[in-house]
């Protein structure tokens, strides 16, 4: 009865904002023996990122899911070196290019020695499929596309070098992908996250077909096991002191005209209740690119300060002992 009425305290926020998501939806739609880099060590001021697109082949999804790529100015500059990286997530009805093409990331990504990494997530919701065996969205980014990004640039291959954020659909991704997987990231993030997907039902998203075929198509019908498996709210709740502990740390902010507002306030008051490390914010704005290319250098900026070698960590990195 409790996750009854929990349910519908978050399907009846998102009820009210139906009107406002319906004039949004065409918008929408429109380490070893390297050295290490630190995400905010300085750059010069008139450096310029490099942007890169690679065309991987999922064997996973069995498609060809492209992703951008954002170098910092000294990327070339030295062979050795090795970077923290910030994988970037766009939101329903958006693509790999979204960031590239409708923000300034690239510029705003020029003051950090830190590669973006933007990929292709479709309207997956960033979780594998219950209808389609293939759409395995989830384990696409954790199985395929880091070792990918890891085997193609210097990167820090541990947790304390690697961050995910992203907006809407891909806020709601990239805080999952903390909860579930805490080891694999030391910074999360989310700008006007569309958090409660999982447990959006018919009623819910009678007018809004996109929408209705991917949310069940992906999570699969009401009450079940997927749907189940990715409630960033549920997993939140049933969260251990142990594993509260090692969760990464959470950003999340929302526009005050936003119509998913309401669901962001109630997953920020869930954290404090958690008592979960993290950041919430509310600064006027809607649920679009002005908002989006505003707050990005806001993640940017945070992920940069979060990406840092951990105290325990020597400065001089020991080599291994050499075999006898």
């Amino acid at each position: 009865m409790i996750q009854s009425k929990r349910l519908s305290t978050r399907c009846s926020t998102f009820a009210k904002s139906l009107v406002l998501l319906a004039c949004l939806l065409g918008f929408l739609l429109s380490a070893g023996r390297y050295p290490l880099a630190s995400a905010s060590g300085s750059v010069p001021s008139a450096s310029v990122s490099a942007v890169e697109t690679i065309q991987f082949h999922s064997r996973l999804v069995n498609a060809i899911l492209p992703y951008n790529v954002i170098l910092p100015p000294d990327y070339r500059a030295s062979s050795a070196t090795r970077y923290p990286v910030l994988y970037l997530l766009h939101g329903f009805g958006g693509h790999y290019s979204d960031w590239v093409t409708r923000t300034n990331v690239a510029d705003y990504a020029a003051q950090y020695r830190m590669i973006v990494v933007m990929p292709e997530g479709n309207n997956g919701w960033y979780t594998d499929s219950a209808g389609v065996a293939s759409d395995k969205y989830e384990s696409y980014i954790l199985r395929e596309l880091i070792p990918d990004v890891q085997k193609r640039y210097r990167t820090i291959e541990a947790r304390y070098g690697r961050a995910v954020a992203g907006l809407s659909m891909g806020g709601y991704g990239a805080l999952k992908f903390g909860l579930k997987t805490p080891e694999t990231f030391a910074f999360v993030g989310s700008l006007s996250g569309a958090l409660a997907a999982p447990a959006w039902t018919e009623d819910d998203l009678k007018n809004l077909k996109s929408i209705r075929d991917s949310v069940f198509s992906v999570f699969g019908s009401v009450g079940s096991e997927t749907r189940k498996a990715n409630d960033i709210y549920e997993m939140t709740r049933g969260l251990s002191a142990a594993r509260v502990a090692a969760l990464p740390y959470i950003y999340l902010d929302c526009g005050t005209e936003d119509f998913l507002i309401g669901l962001n306030q109630q997953f920020a008051a869930l954290l404090r209740e958690k008592k979960i490390p993290h950041e919430y914010r509310e600064l006027p704005g809607d649920h679009n690119w002005a908002y989006w290319d505003q707050q990005v250098p806001e993640v940017l900026q945070l992920a940069a300060q979060k990406l840092r070698r951990p105290r325990a960590v020597s400065r001089e990195m020991k080599r291994p002992p050499r075999r006898k």
